[in-house]
């Protein structure tokens, strides 16, 4: 029995995969938790969709694929808020406009110009072909923006929960603002090899919320959000094995269900009360 459960772990494709949960899960499950006390969670679906054109462009001028990613979703987050604060248009609506073009740029851009790119992989991921260069590079992201998270957490809440009283306090708002955006576009290119763009959003949310239902104190909601993803994943590639079925739409599949479970319970004790 107990063979047959270790199983996953003597194949070094699902050893590589395992290591990439261990490396992105951290950075995703933080961010998750400010995503959601600020009201982010339509930025962070937006970011992952822009990001495409800067990878297909990086792809076509032989620069690193991770370098015009981040460059595509920081832009299109600068540019939204530039015309925000330029326009009588709200920001829910620029983001619409300016990152669902985003998206169908970089569609059409790969069309145009047909080359052995996959874009498949960019977009729902490849965690069985992580290499030791993906995992590498996503360390190299992971590391600082988990750290920078952990030690800034408390300027960053105060910022997301409420950002007059953050300026009142001598706090750079600014500086927070776009550091954070900063962080959601780094954080993003972490996950392209393993998740993809598509099902990034799983885990830049589905954390957060499920930490939000069960604590009320945003430092235990860190502990419980990096918790449950770090669970969820690993769960989340070692049940793809057995299902023989992708591991990373298998990870979103489990964090919505440990969130509706979440959910429910949250309902039953209030009705209790």
């Amino acid at each position: 029995m107990m063979e047959t459960l270790l199983l996953p772990f003597q194949f070094p494709f699902m050893q590589k995969a395992f290591w990439i949960v261990l490396i992105v899960a951290p950075p995703c499950a933080l961010l998750s938790c400010f995503l959601v006390l600020k009201g982010w969670a339509l930025m962070g679906d937006a970011v992952s969709h822009a990001v495409l054109p800067g990878i297909v462009l990086a792809h076509l001028a032989g620069l690193p694929l991770l370098l015009g990613a981040f460059a595509a979703g920081l832009g299109s987050s600068l540019l939204t808020g530039f015309l925000a604060a330029n326009s009588r248009v709200k920001r829910d609506t620029l983001m619409g406009v300016v990152f669902s073009g985003m998206f169908a740029l970089g569609i059409v851009l790969n069309t145009a110009f047909p080359s052995e790119f996959h874009l498949e992989h960019i977009l729902f991921g490849n965690m069985l072909g992580v290499g030791q260069g993906d995992l590498v590079t996503a360390a190299s992201i992971a590391l600082p923006v988990t750290a920078l998270l952990t030690f800034k957490w408390r300027d960053l809440m105060l910022h997301a929960f409420d950002p007059v009283q953050a300026k009142v306090s001598g706090l750079q708002v600014e500086a927070l603002h776009y550091g954070l955006l900063t962080i959601l576009s780094l954080t993003i290119v972490a996950t392209l090899s393993s998740v993809g763009l598509i099902l990034a959003i799983g885990l830049l949310i589905a954390p957060g919320a499920i930490a939000f239902l069960v604590t009320r104190r945003f430092g235990a909601m860190l502990l419980v959000a990096t918790s449950v993803t770090l669970a969820a994943m690993l769960a989340g590639v070692w049940a793809s094995f057995y299902l023989d079925s992708a591991p990373a739409p298998t990870i979103i599949l489990v964090l919505t269900g440990l969130f509706l479970a979440t959910l429910l319970r949250h309902r039953w004790r209030i009705a209790r009360a």
